[in-house]
């Protein structure tokens, strides 16, 4: 299969958001198959929601993205109740999210380490119909140190078994 895709692919050049589901899904499954020795392997990828509309809330809200598509190394977990990436090692971390939504008005996410915000990306949607948010960041972090996203109050997102909002992370390089 691996053949296949190389020769369909061999002298075409694609342009995709850094952070969008796809890119992540290369990029992860790049350094998965193709690091050496007995390093540790960490990167997760994990979709919303099926279930359409998240928010708005009246409050900034953490968001369990309740999708698990790849855990490898097991540093995801969103079985607390809320989504959270913990930091197996210390090391240098590559983190992504795509948020979207259909309806007019803001959506947008901040990327927490501990409970310091770190960025926060938005989307106007003026116009209706679908639009979205990806933003992506490398962050040192120290074995046990933890990383979620939350929706401000007054914005949303959608998604669904398309996965149009989607978490994902995984680890460099140990320090």
């Amino acid at each position: 299969q691996l053949e296949h895709l190389e020769a369909h692919t061999a002298g075409k050049s694609f342009s995709l958001c850094p952070s969008s589901p796809v890119s992540i899904l290369l990029v992860l499954t790049d350094a998965l198959l193709f690091s050496s020795g007995e390093e540790l392997k960490v990167g997760f990828s994990a979709g919303l929601t099926d279930s359409g509309v998240v928010g708005p809330f009246d409050q900034e809200t953490t968001l369990i993205f309740s999708k698990t598509v790849v855990n490898v190394g097991l540093g995801y977990n969103q079985s607390a109740g809320i989504s959270v990436f913990t930091a197996p090692v210390r090391g240098f971390y590559f983190f992504s999210f795509t948020a979207a939504d259909y309806l007019k008005g803001y959506t947008g996410l901040h990327l927490y380490r501990n409970e310091e915000p770190v960025f926060f990306s938005l989307e106007l949607n003026d116009h209706g119909g679908y639009a979205s948010t990806c933003s992506s960041m490398a962050l040192q972090l120290e074995a046990g140190d933890r990383v979620r996203l939350s929706l401000p109050a007054s914005y949303r997102l959608y998604d669904d078994s398309r996965n149009f909002s989607v978490f994902s992370g995984f680890l460099l390089f140990p320090l």
